[in-house]
């Protein structure tokens, strides 16, 4: 109060407009606010916070919630950090704060957030990382707290969601490798119960299946979402007796990792076995180059803010329109990893 008093009598109008200018409210003239915040600006006025969300009973906080550790994000998150400006784009927009609440690997998330959720934190919430059966969602369900996945999930609570469309992405590479010729497929899936491993999978069995072709069990590897996992599927195809002629790569990461256990292998891309991955950043310095799906990560991000607001009272009248329930589309670029033809006899 001590700042606004102080605004108040250098302007001589009483606190209350002042503090309704400087909420946006709109019983406030124009030429009235641009005073106040001009004013503001020149005694550097800040806002207490605190006593703001107190009174309102609003943070004006939106917490966005992932996992950390290098198993998950491996040498660096390009990822997460490409979807936060996008958020950010938006809530900056209602003077929101994104925070991101990083939750350990050795973390459970469910516990996590339930002390999150205990602490009155932040007014909605965005969860990435969906688990095929995810205890968060009926967590923040049962709290009446707004909140958006990243992901789906087969808990149901009615929540909005955004995914990305790994069905197309699986669809799309296997009839552009059979008709290429090639009927020995791998694909890789995450190593936990995320549910975007179970729709990748599926799909590329359904696909396979409709080419009259059968997706051998030893042909789905299992790795953690970085480098290293990466490097593992390479040394582990190479053993196989039978080596599959293709390989899709899920994940945006791990091509960096395979790339590399093929390389010490004598192994390469487009020549000896075809691959298409998904791109990343440091995935346009791989050579040959990475036949990848690619998307708008900020633009991913901007629908997901949107898609929350939309829930909230207070905003949701700016969002009539949001995205909800959608599978985000990747686009195919062709590169010469998948070059390999098998001519069939």
């Amino acid at each position: 109060m001590k700042g606004i008093r102080r605004l108040a009598q250098h302007l001589d109008i009483s606190i209350g407009t002042v503090s309704r200018a400087l909420n946006g409210r709109p019983d406030v003239n124009e030429e009235t606010r641009r005073r106040v915040l001009a004013a503001a600006k020149e005694l550097g006025y800040v806002a207490n916070q605190s006593g703001r969300s107190l009174r309102q009973g609003t943070t004006n906080i939106i917490g966005f919630m992932m996992q950390t550790g290098t198993e998950i994000t491996g040498q660096g998150d390009t990822f997460f950090m490409s979807v936060f400006d996008g958020v950010q784009a938006v809530f900056a927009r209602h003077k929101l704060d994104l925070v991101a609440l990083l939750c350990s690997s050795q973390e459970d998330p469910a516990d996590y957030l339930r002390r999150v959720v205990a602490r009155g934190f932040a007014d909605g919430v965005i969860l990435s990382a969906t688990q095929r059966h995810d205890p968060r969602v009926e967590l923040l369900s049962e709290r009446n707290i707004p909140f958006v996945t990243l992901g789906r999930t087969l808990t149901d609570a009615g929540q909005p969601w955004l995914d990305l469309d790994f069905e197309g992405m699986a669809q799309a590479s296997i009839d552009r490798l059979v008709a290429h010729g090639h009927r020995r497929i791998a694909v890789t899936r995450p190593h936990d119960d995320v549910n975007l491993g179970y729709v990748f999978v599926e799909r590329c069995r359904e696909a396979l299946a409709a080419h009259g072709l059968a997706l051998d069990e030893d042909l789905i590897f299992r790795s953690t979402p970085n480098e290293a996992g990466g490097y593992q599927i390479g040394r582990d195809l190479l053993a196989l007796d039978d080596r599959p002629t293709a390989i899709v790569l899920i994940n945006e990461t791990i091509a960096i990792g395979f790339y590399r256990a093929l390389s010490e292998a004598g192994v390469k891309p487009g020549r000896d076995i075809a691959v298409i991955g998904r791109y990343s950043p440091h995935a346009q310095f791989l050579s040959p180059s990475l036949t990848c799906f690619r998307l708008s990560l900020r633009d991913l991000g901007v629908a997901l803010a949107e898609t929350l607001l939309a829930t909230m009272p207070a905003f949701k009248h700016h969002y009539p329109h949001a995205t909800a329930n959608t599978l985000w589309p990747m686009e195919l670029v062709e590169g010469a990893s998948d070059a390999l033809h098998i001519h069939q006899s």
